[in-house]
């Protein structure tokens, strides 16, 4: 039996893998020839080189696969080339489900985001069924995997059998590149974050995620969703966590939204001059940031069994893990 991971190279898919060869299954991985591949060392998982767009590359990855867990995606709040996102969140995602389903795998787990989901404007708990449409999703990132997630749920409904998570900011151990969030906390500990704007996010632990995954696998329901968090934080409070973990005053000074956002369209605009990458701060970022991203796991919780560590541990684990590896 042959568990098949996309997406084992980065930050929430290589901490699947782990669970799964934690739990004595064989894991095989699909990667681009070329890629970053420092999560995967000393790993006993079976490569299969190729591009997720690519459908050769998908159909070989498949083969003898029992089971899927399909957490790859292009997540980044900015980029030069949409389509490309689209591309490979989208497209991709629906042509490796049905080449899995077709290869005969019984049981599949995609990787979509609480990006997908609806908010409420006074800041309470959303969940699985909060009202949302494609209108809500600000940014290629959140319209790519909104499309998909609509993708995903109309195949399960035609009888594949695919389940859905709904993670919400992990963080932890092995975020090489680093994700946003784990970018605030890079940032944050060497006090170069000395204010804050008025938002929040759930954290939670990445292989807390990973568990849940797994979760998802055994027992979700075909066709659900199930949201897999931990705990809901302003960042204010988010920063004052951090702060208390590397001896530094937590910042004070919270700064207008609408402040920083002439800063974000000038350093889009040098990013793409200069072509210097994703901009620390990017004009979708903070228009996400109007809102207070909190959910609820209530129903992974009562569904799965899925329970989350204190968010000081994920925390914990996350600047030690940046601390080794010379990030701070």
């Amino acid at each position: 039996m042959t568990a098949l991971v996309t997406g084992a190279t980065g930050f929430v898919g290589s901490a699947v893998a782990r669970a799964l060869l934690a739990r004595g299954e064989t894991v095989r991985v699909m990667a681009r020839a070329g890629g970053d591949r420092r999560n995967l060392e000393g790993l006993k998982v079976e490569i299969v080189e190729g591009d997720l767009r690519d459908p050769n590359a998908r159909r070989k990855a498949v083969q003898g696969a029992s089971s899927l867990y399909h957490v790859a995606a292009d997540y980044r709040l900015w980029t030069r080339d949409p389509a490309a996102m689209f591309a490979t969140n989208v497209e991709a995602t629906e042509g490796l489900l049905r080449e899995a389903a077709d290869a005969g795998a019984s049981r599949m787990v995609y990787t979509s985001s609480v990006a997908t989901l609806g908010l409420f404007p006074d800041g309470r708990e959303a969940d699985e069924v909060t009202p949302v449409s494609a209108a809500d999703m600000i940014g290629p990132y959140k319209r790519s995997k909104f499309d998909a997630e609509q993708r995903v749920r109309a195949l399960a409904a035609s009888g594949l059998p695919v389940v859905i998570v709904n993670p919400t900011a992990p963080v932890g151990p092995r975020d090489v590149k680093p994700t946003p969030t784990g970018r605030t906390i890079v940032e944050a500990a060497a006090g170069r974050m000395p204010a804050f704007v008025d938002t929040g996010l759930n954290i939670v632990h990445v292989d807390d995620v990973a568990r849940g995954h797994l979760l998802a696998h055994d027992k979700g329901k075909v066709g659900e969703r199930y949201v897999l968090g931990a705990e809901n934080l302003t960042l204010q409070e988010i920063l004052a966590r951090i702060a208390a973990q590397v001896n530094r005053k937590a910042p004070t000074i919270q700064i207008p939204n609408a402040a920083i956002m002439p800063i974000a369209y000038a350093a889009e605009f040098f990013a793409r001059v200069f072509n210097t990458g994703e901009p620390f701060v990017t004009v979708d970022g903070l228009k996400l940031a109007r809102k207070r991203m909190f959910f609820s796991s209530a129903k992974a919780a009562h569904d799965l069994g899925y329970t989350a560590r204190p968010v000081d541990e994920a925390i914990g684990d996350a600047l030690a893990w940046f601390r080794a590896h010379k990030y701070l």
